[in-house]
């Protein structure tokens, strides 16, 4: 169902267990029309000007008070040209509860532009640079971490890359990217379109950085690969791997320092979720179709992390979801895997210990429990301002691909949704949707949550 929830007390959905140091508290969850508002070009509304693709991360500045919602490679997939962007933002809050009272408001749209103001696009390296094997311009900006001094460093999944810019979204400078991490196909070209078979190591396809943060004292940045490495896993198979990289960079050298692995959930814990069904994980879904999506600092070493399936309402039909959740990670006791392959293995070697892990809340319960939709592509999180009266507001935002999809010959449509019924249906690009349907709205879930930092 596409509705607003109200934002009172009475609709608060608690969740707490045993083993979590916080509990949770859903206060809001608010469905964003697509059709939305950026600075850049008001008044125009067309696939890649005011349409909502705000959530693929969000960070809070206490600096300023606002909120820093970015944009990926915008509609497409990687084939429609767009000039990537990251909008800064009030949300509205409830001051003791947190929900979110209103839409959200724009206050600036900033364009990332290189050293010379030339923008960074979304299309993929080929088709902007006419080569897989130059990066060049081509950005695919999936999280962000903000500065004490305003710069805002922003991480991406086509290289993987790590970028530093300034408050006006201008280049500073790049950070230098582990060899490990690059795609590399089997005669040691680089190659930053192309998925496996072409690629012999380094990051999947689609599967790059994806979620970024500072810890608490900003002297460390941590970047998560969403899956793990296309080589990595039995049968030299990344699919088949439950083992994710978080990566550790010193932003005053700009180089890496460390490697980590997080351990996703098994696809056989995941199956068993609801036996009754037929639409099961298989192997090759484990390092693929469940992954990461973001990390926001506790502390110094403790992090809260977002791991998804890729079932929901989304631009293509899927099977139901079960997998929605929030984790707390910590570094500390864990083994630096950076000089570490796990190329034909699923298991660790001796000794190797990956993160501690243990969940936070169940970010599909929550949802169900008070009848929302349940979004694909949960991406953002950030932790918010402190409440009145206790607690503090954590925000989990949905990335909606811009309701574009694409058929299996690059054309382009709108998906339009009615989400009562499930009726969707797909028309030309920037066509108006039928009665009774619209394109996929992002949705922005708040909670307030008590013992967060212990």
């Amino acid at each position: 169902m596409l509705r607003r929830l109200a934002c009172a007390c009475a609709l608060t959905f608690v969740l707490s267990a045993q083993a979590q140091a916080a509990d949770w508290s859903l206060g809001d969850v608010m469905p964003i029309s697509a059709r939305s508002v950026d600075r850049v070009a008001p008044g125009r509304n067309v696939a890649n000007l005011n349409r909502l693709g705000f959530f693929s991360d969000l960070k809070y500045d206490a600096a300023t008070g606002t909120w820093f919602a970015l944009s990926d490679r915008g509609p497409g997939g990687g084939v429609i040209g767009y000039a990537t962007r990251v909008q800064q933002m009030i949300v509205p809050l409830h001051p003791v509860t947190g929900a979110v009272l209103a839409k959200p408001v724009v206050l600036r749209t900033i364009l990332f532009q290189d050293r010379n103001g030339r923008p960074f696009n979304g299309l993929n390296p080929t088709l902007l640079n006419g080569t897989p094997a130059t990066l060049g311009n081509s950005f695919d900006p999936e999280g962000i971490a903000v500065g004490r001094n305003g710069r805002l460093y922003v991480s991406d999944e086509y290289g993987p890359s790590l970028y530093e810019f300034d408050r006006r979204g201008r280049f500073v400078r790049a950070f230098e990217i582990p060899a490990n991490l690059r795609p590399v196909q089997a005669d040691g070209q680089p190659n930053y379109t192309d998925g496996r078979g072409v690629i012999a190591t380094g990051r999947q396809d689609n599967r790059g950085f994806e979620g970024l943060t500072f810890n608490a004292s900003r002297t460390r940045l941590y970047a998560v690969l969403q899956d793990p490495l296309v080589n990595e896993g039995e049968k030299n198979d990344g699919r088949r791997s439950r083992w994710v990289r978080v990566v550790e960079f010193d932003p005053a050298s700009g180089t890496s320092t460390a490697q980590y692995l997080y351990p996703l959930e098994s696809v056989d814990a995941l199956n068993a979720v609801d036996p009754a069904t037929g639409d099961d994980f298989e192997g090759k879904d484990q390092g693929r179709s469940i992954g990461l999506s973001a990390i926001e600092a506790i502390s110094d070493h403790e992090f809260l992390v977002l791991e998804r399936d890729n079932r929901g309402l989304g631009v293509e039909e899927t099977a139901a979801p079960v997998h929605k959740r929030v984790y707390r990670i910590d570094l500390r006791g864990a083994t630096d895997v950076q000089h570490l392959s796990l190329a034909g293995r699923n298991d660790l070697p001796a000794g190797v210990r990956p993160v501690a892990k243990r969940p936070e809340v169940d970010l599909l319960a929550a949802l169900r429990g008070v009848g929302s939709d349940v979004p694909e592509k949960l991406e953002g999180l950030a932790i918010g301002p402190r409440l009145l009266f206790g607690g503090q507001v954590v925000l989990v935002g949905s990335d909606n691909d811009y309701s574009v999809t694409q058929s299996g010959a690059g054309e382009q449509f709108d998906v339009c949704v009615n989400t009562a019924t499930g009726e969707r249906r797909q028309v030309p690009l920037d066509s108006a949707c039928p009665a009774g349907t619209s394109l996929i709205p992002g949705y922005l879930l708040s909670f307030k949550v008590r013992g967060l930092r212990g």
